[in-house]
This record gives structure tokens, C-alpha cells and sequence, in this order.
């Protein structure tokens, strides 16, 4: 007779979640996360701020990029624990963010929508790279790790 425990009860995983929770009450994090989620937002809303909302496509993509930036930079909070693997892809964002006048459809690049987009793009990058950076720190200093039997 076996016994089928659920992947959620595993010892390993309780430890992992815990020690990912740890690394969130920082103040250093929680200022990251706080940063990141005002990032986000201003990247979704940036064409309508900066006056460039005329160029249809990257409206669109900095709406798109700016939501999906918050929701992972932002969603480090309540579920660090699954998503604390998903800093890269604010790096990939930020990255994006920073090329997308030029890589976008139509004559997008205009003064006010490439100088936007490539300090909004850089601020995300360094908060995604700032992100790994705390979460490999903590995992690398041993918080969290189970003693030695």
C-alpha cells in the first residue's frame, strides 16, 4: 500500500518557499518590487504621458510590455515563492523596452518615444538585473538552508 503525498507537502518545497519569503522582507526588495510595479505602470501608460500615443504600434507594445513588466516585477510580493524565477523576464522586458522604437512596424522612433522608452527600459533592466541579483544573494549566503544532520 503507498502512500501519494502531494508535491505541495514536500519538505523541500515548504524550505524553498520559506527561504524565498525571507528574501522579500528586506527592505531592499521590497523597495525593488515597489520601484519595479511604478515602472511597469509608467511603461503602460507612456504614450499617453509623453504625448506619443499617435504611433498605434508602440503604444500597444509599451502598454503590453509596461503590464506584463508589472505583474512580474510587482507580483515578487505575495507569490515570491513562484515567481522569484521569473526576474529575467523584467531583464528581457527592460531589454525590449529599449530596442522596441526600432524594431517595432512603421516610423515609430520620434525624439520623444526613443529618449522614453530607453530610460524606462534601462531603469526596468537594472531593477530586473537588482531583482536576480537579491534573490541569488540570499540564496547564496545560506538563509534558509536546513541544517546539517
Amino acid at each position: 500500500m503507498s502512500i501519494h503525498q502531494s508535491i505541495e507537502q514536500h519538505p523541500d518545497l515548504a524550505e524553498m518557499r520559506s527561504r524565498f519569503e525571507r528574501a522579500t522582507t528586506t527592505p531592499q526588495a521590497q523597495a525593488i518590487e515597489t520601484l519595479g510595479l511604478l515602472t511597469g505602470l509608467y511603461l503602460a501608460a507612456s504614450p499617453w504621458i509623453v504625448g506619443f500615443s499617435g504611433l498605434t504600434t508602440l503604444a500597444i507594445c509599451n502598454l503590453i510590455a509596461g503590464a506584463a513588466y508589472a505583474l512580474v516585477m510587482g507580483g515578487f510580493g505575495p507569490a515570491y515563492e513562484r515567481t522569484h524565477s521569473m526576474a529575467w523576464a523584467g531583464i528581457v522586458i527592460g531589454a525590449w523596452t529599449i530596442v522596441a522604437p526600432w524594431a517595432v512596424a512603421g516610423d515609430v522612433a520620434t525624439t520623444r518615444s526613443v529618449v522614453s522608452n530607453v530610460i524606462v527600459g534601462a531603469v526596468a533592466l537594472l531593477l530586473g538585473v537588482a531583482m536576480s541579483a537579491t534573490a541569488a544573494a540570499r540564496a547564496s549566503s545560506g538563509l534558509g538552508r536546513r541544517p546539517a544532520d
